[in-house]
């Protein structure tokens, strides 16, 4: 299983970050023996040249792009230009380069935002460019599918050998949990934990609570990166989730039971919802890469909330 990568160098872009970390440790498990993890202290990846550096530092045989600027509705609201340009910049930059240095393999990690605020569910990768995107993620989600397209330009121009993986919202242990910019499942972990333990009477989420979702914990999602980068060898996007989609409103009542919370929650509907429902055709990572998550939501949210209450809830990092 592991034949491609033995003996390879593997540059793995965001390898210290929530995901990153995960994938970095299940390839040395593989004794995949150089993992090269850039920083952004001292790889700015938006910038040519510091991509060149990277590359150069490296050496890279396959690169595994993790690296993304990101973030809940809230921080997209605030920033799309931020997260147009970065998310656009890095990826755009590191295949160019990659291509010049003829690199055995670029995996790309697009987004589900990347899908049509009005897609048919479940999401099909055909049906990808059916539509625009949900406003607050579009510009976010734009440039990760552009992305899916360049990589598909240029193999079809270059014969440059990129794979392009669309996960649903990943979530687990070491994920971010500042409210200000977290996605749903850490920002309501935080919320109900510290109204548990403050025994606060009320809670309150974002939007309706109608809107659907899928999640996908983070373990599931490095596997299925790490059997991309070993075994796949298309540009064609291939769906990486559950397939099973949840309202956040019974999303909510369960991570507050999980953490003891048994007081009121409201919804502020002033708070946009994001996209309508969400939940991913998960057929051609069964048929092509041989791979299905392995974990449940509520094994999942019970590891992410015990992860949380041993780190982080100590009183120096409530603010």
């Amino acid at each position: 299983m592991s034949s491609f990568l033995n003996g390879k160098k593997v540059c793995v872009t965001g390898g210290a970050g929530f995901l990153g970390r995960v994938v970095v440790a299940r390839l040395q498990a593989l004794a995949v023996a150089d993992v090269y993890v850039p920083r952004s202290a001292e790889f700015d990846l938006t910038n040519p040249e510091a991509v060149a550096r990277l590359y150069d530092a490296a050496k890279p045989n396959v690169v595994i792009h993790l690296a993304a600027d990101v973030g809940g509705i809230g921080a997209n609201q605030k920033q799309p230009g931020r997260f147009f340009f970065a998310n656009m910049a890095m990826g755009l930059h590191l295949i160019e380069e990659a291509r010049k240095r003829s690199i055995a393999k670029f995996l790309q990690v697009g987004t589900v935002c990347a899908y049509p605020k009005f897609c048919e569910v479940p999401f099909r990768e055909e049906d990808l460019w059916s539509g625009f995107p949900e406003e607050t993620n579009a510009p976010y989600g734009v440039a990760k599918r552009s992305l899916g397209v360049m990589l598909d330009a240029y193999r079809a121009e270059y014969g440059f050998n990129g794979v392009y993986l669309i996960p649903v919202n990943i979530y687990g242990p070491g994920d971010n949990f500042d409210l200000e910019t977290s996605h749903v499942i850490p920002a309501m972990i935080r919320k109900f934990c510290q109204a548990t333990d403050s025994r606060g009477e009320r809670v309150s989420c974002w939007g309706s609570g109608e809107a659907g979702r899928e999640f996908l914990y983070v373990d599931d999602a490095a596997g299925a990166i790490v059997k991309a980068a070993q075994i796949h060898n298309d540009s064609q996007p291939i769906n990486i989730g559950t397939g099973r989609e949840i309202r956040i409103r019974k999303l909510a009542e369960m991570i507050a039971g999980l953490c003891g919370y048994d007081g009121a929650i409201e919804w502020d509907t002033s708070r946009p919802d994001g996209q309508p429902r969400r939940q991913l055709d998960t057929s051609k990572a069964r048929r092509i890469l041989d791979w299905e998550a392995k974990t449940s939501l509520e094994k999942g949210l019970e590891e992410t909330i015990r992860w949380w209450r041993s780190r982080c809830l100590a009183p120096a990092s409530m603010g």
